[in-house]
């Protein structure tokens, strides 16, 4: 029996990037990652899985609307408007919506950079 955790797989979630930033040019060492913040929507019963990690990919996440449940540890929280959680390199988890609202999350990481150009943002933060 295997001792990994499982989740559903991805459904019901619609994920906007907002903005980015070339981490490379803004901070010695960090040449090949950016900044990225996405608006990230989980229709009620819609699931943000796998189970997934955030070794080498922190972040911080925001509710804005509705009830999102973080799976971790065997641990499932609800977290509503107005509450948020770190996402550090010991994070391993899945979110759900068990509610009847579209849940909506404003999420900023530090990711690898993305190959394409168009995802960059412009000086003034739009995204191009």
């Amino acid at each position: 029996m295997s001792k990994e955790p499982t989740a559903p797989e991805t459904r019901g979630v619609t994920v906007q990037l907002l903005a980015s930033m070339d981490l490379g040019a803004e901070i010695e060492g960090m040449a090949g990652r950016q900044l990225r913040m996405r608006k990230v929507t989980i229709a009620p019963g819609g699931v943000f899985g796998p189970v997934h990690d955030h070794r080498d990919r922190p972040g911080l996440v925001y509710i804005l609307q509705g009830t999102i449940t973080d799976h971790r540890d065997g641990i499932a929280t609800d977290y509503g408007p107005g509450v948020g959680w770190p996402e550090d390199r010991h994070t391993v988890h899945w979110l759900e919506n068990r509610g009847t609202v579209p849940a909506v999350e404003i999420s900023i990481d530090i990711v690898r950079q993305e190959p394409n150009p168009a995802s960059r943002a412009d000086d003034a933060g739009r995204v191009r």
